[in-house]
């Protein structure tokens, strides 16, 4: 028996050491339209190097402008250069994209050129088939030069090897003023001695960038650059930008903008340098495939912490031991869970999920502690990781609960991100689409009001309550319905949204004892019942002096109509804190299951955007689980496998809408192991069928008095989708859910699998 043991655990040990292989990185990385058939695109990931949470992201950029959030998009034929910052799965026009780096030879071009086109810039056309990418490393062959790049990161740093050809006039380019979605507003450079370069890039909204300048995205980002061929030839680029001009995106895609980069004034040997559109470029000569490094520290903070960072992590040119290590980090992340049983293409779908979930949010303070604050202070952190890129409307569904079991660490570090931004901004409400400090304004609702419910009902309080308790309240008040009780702002989703996090108020005021509190918050939480029309028998937007908005000839099915990103078909499921009152208003149980059962029936067999169950957007993602609710358990089943199964591929287009900062990948992830919350800020979790035979989650000491938490589906298979029975530590388990408190205890949950439902297993209540 221990011998047994033994070898099971040596076995998960092993697995847990080789998770990474696992990971593509190119899986969602598009945003293509057609392929998607929506503005939206599709999963709009990056493929390039990370680490968990790390602040630095190397990866190619095949475009500047246009809804292309990560830089990247599979189907294009050319890349323009390597950036060490990317922001993953967003659209809005995205930012970062930040200090593109370029390997060229021959004469010195200062423009990217456009999209489609060769030779007019430093843009190269590459090998398709040479593309790889992995958990910590990419690599692809540039084929107008015949230049070989690779690169890897470390969690504030990273290295690039660039392989050249024989070459008297070989180069690395640094366009400093590049910047996804826009451009840098201010940049300067500098060179320290012959192997060094330091300086920084001001990213104003004035420059684009996060929805084009409406998403006020306002930092800095500094570097201290090391190049392994010393400095003998290097240079400065400066392109004449009118103090009048506009340098939005559209702008700055023109090509009057285009024109005056090209038309550049080059300064050779030019030792320090400020303007408001610079690069710089060395120059060498290379031997048949000689290996050129470029290593950099990247900091939000000063240039201190951007040295101090490329000191720590990278001390020598030892790339292949960097990459190791970034490996080596992956594989620690991503043993929080193991998996037994499923496809060998399962896994990698599963696993790169598990991937993506941990790229955000990420550390943005330095290896010293120290941090730019929301009132653009350094601040010491002690106590805390300060986080950025809260993409509230999207994670508070299934990210952050995930996070809250495999990660509550990053969870306890969000809240007090968020809190001590609030603080230090003097605004003193919580951002509910948080990006370097900026108060985005993006989406809708109050989503860090249920992230701090459910952070604090599942014991993860390491943050200052009583002012995180005060900047909820300060929300709501700011926010919320109001005493009027609905919104006549996108007036269902808003309706909506702000009652669940009126709710999730309400919970935290319980638990802290404002009694008077948790009264007037309870009661504002069922304003979603104010925009129901009994004789529609179905939500509707009101307009501000409260009467009803026309009804349109497609009804419920009206995309944007009192909606955001969704019809009111979508929408109107969203009452995850009273499912009960919610049904009650829909007609009852029966009624219930046979609309939701329509829902999903009329949904495209590909599940791309659509009008039904569209799982490519967030609204919707709780949806099917509302089938344990109402009594119907054996149909979350049948529709979580079938989601997990048409809506996740192990291909660039395996992702059917955005990935959207972990969200998309969070819900698979939990799903695939067999259960999903309908209400963060609750400790119950709906059960569902798993897609794998075993899964085991690694508990977090600190917050969880067991080791590991396993769910064993005995005789599943793709056909045995439906529970037959279930047992709990061994005790005979009646129930459709489970409770965090459960999960953290540590056992086995088992699950008997067949391929009929039994509709008798799977108590409510």
């Amino acid at each position: 028996m221990i011998s047994l043991l033994l070898a099971s655990l040596v076995a998960m040990a092993a697995q847990a050491q080789n998770n990474a292989h696992y990971v593509n990185p190119f899986i969602g990385a598009s945003t293509s339209v057609g392929d998607a058939g929506i503005y939206h695109g599709l999963g709009k990931t990056f493929p390039g190097a990370a680490t968990p949470f790390g602040l630095v992201q190397l990866s190619p950029n095949t475009i500047t402008g246009g809804d292309n959030g990560s830089g990247y998009s599979y189907e294009h034929t050319s890349i323009e250069g390597f950036a060490f910052t990317q922001m993953s799965g967003v659209g809005w026009y995205g930012d970062l994209g930040n200090f593109l780096v370029m390997p060229t030879t021959g004469q010195l071009k200062t423009s990217a050129g456009t999209l489609g086109t060769s030779g007019q810039g430093y843009r190269s056309n590459y090998n398709k088939k040479s593309e790889q990418a992995s958990a910590g490393y990419y690599s692809v062959q540039l084929t107008d030069k015949s230049i070989k790049a690779e690169m890897t990161a470390a969690p504030h740093s990273g290295i690039m090897r660039f392989t050249f050809p024989a070459n008297k006039q070989s180069r690395i380019q640094i366009d400093l003023a590049r910047r996804v979605g826009g451009t840098s507003s201010l940049q300067s450079v500098k060179v320290i001695d012959e192997h060094t370069i330091e300086g920084w890039m001001k990213c104003t909204p004035d420059g684009g960038g996060w929805g084009d300048g409406a998403g006020k995205a306002n930092y800095t980002v500094y570097f201290y650059a090391k190049f392994s061929k010393p400095l003998k030839i290097y240079g400065v680029w400066s392109v004449d930008i009118p103090d009048t001009a506009n340098r939005h995106r559209e702008a700055v895609e023109s090509s009057y903008y285009q024109q005056r980069i090209v038309a550049a004034i080059i300064s050779k040997n030019t030792k320090q340098k400020e303007g408001r559109h610079l690069g710089f470029y060395t120059e060498f000569t290379t031997a048949k495939n000689e290996p050129v490094l470029i290593k950099t520290g990247i900091s939000f903070t000063d240039i201190a912490g951007a040295k101090a960072n490329l000191t720590a992590e990278i001390a020598g040119w030892d790339f292949d031991g960097v990459h190791k290590k970034a490996i080596a980090l992956w594989d620690k992340a991503l043993g929080k869970i193991n998996i037994e049983g499923g496809t060998d293409e399962e896994k990698k779908v599963f696993y790169t999920a598990l991937y993506h979930t941990m790229i955000d949010p990420r550390s943005m303070q330095d290896v010293t502690g120290k941090y730019i604050g929301a009132d653009n202070k350094i601040h010491q952190s002690s106590s805390f990781t300060k986080r950025t890129i809260f993409s509230g409307w999207d994670v508070f569904r299934s990210q952050m609960p995930l996070q809250a079991i495999i990660n509550p660490t990053v969870v306890t570090d969000m809240v007090n991100s968020l809190v001590t931004m609030a603080d230090e901004s003097g605004k003193h409400y919580l951002e509910r689409w948080e990006l370097l400090n900026a108060y985005t304004g993006c989406m809708i609702g109050n989503p860090a009001i249920p992230v701090i419910a459910d952070a604090y009902a599942k014991g993860i309080r390491d943050f200052d309550v009583p002012k995180a308790y005060g900047y909820a309240v300060n929300t709501t008040e700011k926010f919320g319905n109001g005493d009027k009780g609905f919104s006549s702002d996108i007036s269902i989703s808003s309706t909506l949204e702000y009652a669940f996090a009126e709710s999730c108020l309400a919970d935290l005021s319980k638990a802290l004892g404002k009694n008077d509190d948790e009264i007037k918050y309870r009661k504002r939480a069922q304003s979603y019942r104010n925009i129901f029309d009994s004789s529609t028998g179905w939500f509707r937007p009101k307009n501000k002096e409260g009467n009803w908005e026309p009804m349109p000839a497609e009804g419920r099915m009206k995309d944007d109509y009192g909606t955001i990103e969704s019809n009111p078909y979508q929408q109107g499921w969203f009452v995850p804190h009273d499912v009960d009152g919610m049904v009650q208003l829909m007609g009852g149980k029966e009624k219930v299951v046979a609309d939701l059962t329509s829902l999903f029936e009329k949904t495209p067999q590909n599940m791309m955007w659509n009008g039904y169950y569209n799982h490519a957007n967030e609204p919707v993602h709780h949806v099917p689980f509302l089938f344990n609710r109402v009594g119907a358990p054996w149909l979350t089943q049948k529709w979580t496998r079938a989601i997990c199964s048409r809506a996740y591929h192990n291909a660039v287009e395996g992702l059917v809408g955005n990935e959207d900062v972990g969200q998309m990948s969070a819900w698979y992830v939990l799903a695939a192991s067999g259960f999903h919350p309908i209400a963060a800020g609750n400790l119950r979790y709906e059960l569902t069928s798993p897609v794998f035979s075993k899964v085991t989650i690694r508990l977090d000491a600190k917050y969880a008095t067991g080791k590991t938490f396993t769910i064993i589906a005995a005789n599943n298979s793709a056909q045995n989708i439906y529970i037959q029975s279930a047992t709990l530590n061994g005790t005979p388990y009646p129930y459709c859910f489970i409770s965090h408190t459960d999960i953290v205890k540590g056992g086995v949950l088992k699950l008997q699998m067949g391929n009929a439902p039994n509709k008798g297993w799977g108590k409510t209540k």
